[in-house]
């Protein structure tokens, strides 16, 4: 079986945020923003067609994920120093004795524990591998890179925990 790996990096994977880095109990950055940039690399087996499979899954996956949270000030949900909760109609965040109110239209939380690139690359990675339209493709890794800058970016990898080595005598 011959194996590729296809690579996905297109402008439209981007996402605009406001966000802050928290880095202990009681320090973190002011709120700002970044443009993100989302790129996905997948390795599975190329068929007698010449065809992997169809990665305009991955395509059209990649752009709901950064549209769905473009725009959006982004808070963690799983921080040890942050407490999400709501507040007069706002959405409340605590921390180190302030609290910061948001018109919950403009938030949107994220199952993670801080706001850093590493954080949003796997967050997107751990989306991509449990897409049911890559279930059974044979796909045995998948990273996703995600960059606040050039030169500057979390990369989170899966690999198929099943993968075997190949004829060839490739090492899993």
């Amino acid at each position: 079986m011959r194996y590729c790996r296809i690579e996905v990096a297109k402008q439209a994977y981007n996402f605009s945020i406001a966000h802050f880095t928290i880095f202990s109990a009681t320090s973190r950055e002011d709120l700002h923003g970044h443009n993100f940039q989302v790129e996905c690399e997948l390795e599975a087996p190329v068929g007698d067609d010449g065809l992997m499979f169809d990665y305009a899954i991955i395509k059209r996956t990649l752009k709901e994920l950064c549209d769905a949270i473009d725009e959006k000030t982004i808070l963690p949900e799983r921080s040890p120093h942050l407490t999400l909760g709501a507040r007069d109609g706002y959405l409340s965040a605590e921390f180190d004795g302030e609290t910061l109110l948001f018109l919950a239209r403009d938030v949107m939380t994220l199952p993670v524990a801080n706001t850093t690139v590493e954080e949003f690359s796997n967050y997107f990675l751990d989306k991509i591998v449990s897409h049911p339209a890559l279930e059974g493709r044979g796909v045995r890794e998948v990273l996703v890179k995600v960059s606040s800058s050039p030169g500057q970016r979390g990369v989170s990898c899966w690999k198929d925990p099943n993968r075997h080595p190949n004829q060839k005598g490739e090492n899993a």
